[in-house]
């Protein structure tokens, strides 16, 4: 067994199990951890549509929003170790309330508090259809055209490749699959994770194989389900989780007890 990291905090651990840890506490504070400390950011941040979660207010202005992320792209940029990457699943656009060019607005916050960007991968959410009566029907004085997918927004600090060499576990197939930028798997379900947000596990499996080395330290700042945890602990990475919500960390320790690689 690996020795687990644990960053230097001003939080006290939730859990810990295996080689992955997780703390309670708010992305927006930088002090939570006062060291660069991850190898790769894997998260899904809320997306600001009025989404009812526990302890984050999802209905902001789109400049709040804004504003919001910059702050924790800004955090994480700090906690990221130099040569870091980061996976950010995000809107490729908002239609309701008036449209939003998320993925883009997003992508020039990210590169403007240090982040450099790499590439964008696109998700097509197999078992998501995306109709709306919005607009008009057969009509060209305003329809509404509205994509099926999701953004994966691949990000870097300081240099893109790593100058450590470490042991990678993706097979031939897998990597010529992975790098091909439209990826097609299924979202997850709401009612069988218990959680309104979850995102499936092959997301973080496939960024965790494709952008990191066995034993790296994966983060996310928005835990969540805990499914980023799932994958660091199945693919023998160091996984640390921040989840501001404790009913949430709650579900992520049970998930982590009934997934977890036995040793």
């Amino acid at each position: 067994m690996t020795q687990v990291v644990k960053p230097i905090s001003t939080l006290k651990e939730y859990m810990q199990l295996n080689d992955c840890v997780l703390f309670q506490g708010d992305v927006l504070c930088r002090n939570n951890f006062r060291e660069s400390f991850f190898d790769l950011g894997i998260t899904s941040p809320p997306y600001n549509v009025g989404i009812s979660y526990k302890s984050n207010e999802d209905s902001q202005s789109y400049e709040e929003y804004l504003a919001f992320c910059k702050k924790w792209l800004k955090n994480c940029y700090f906690w990221a170790k130099n040569g870091a990457r980061f996976c950010l699943n995000i809107p490729l656009d908002k239609n309701k309330g008036g449209q939003q060019s998320v993925g883009a607005d997003i992508t020039h916050i990210a590169k403007s508090v240090g982040w450099q960007y790499h590439s964008t991968i696109v998700w097509n959410e197999g078992n998501i259809s995306r109709r709306t009566a919005w607009g008009s029907w057969l009509s060209a004085s305003a329809p509404y055209v509205i994509a099926p997918v999701e953004l994966i927004l691949v990000l870097y600090k300081g240099e893109w490749k790593k100058q450590v060499k470490g042991k990678s576990d993706i097979t031939k197939e897998e990597f010529m699959a992975w790098t091909n930028g439209l990826w097609t798997f299924n979202g997850e379900s709401k009612k069988r994770i218990g959680h309104p947000a979850p995102f499936p596990r092959e997301l973080p499996k496939r960024c965790i194989k494709l952008f990191s080395f066995v034993g790296d330290v994966v983060f996310d700042p928005f835990c969540g389900s805990g499914t980023t945890l799932l994958e660091a602990d199945f693919n023998k990475r160091k996984g640390v989780g921040l989840e501001l919500d404790r009913e949430y960390c709650e579900l992520i320790g049970k998930r982590l007890v009934e997934n977890a690689r036995l040793l």
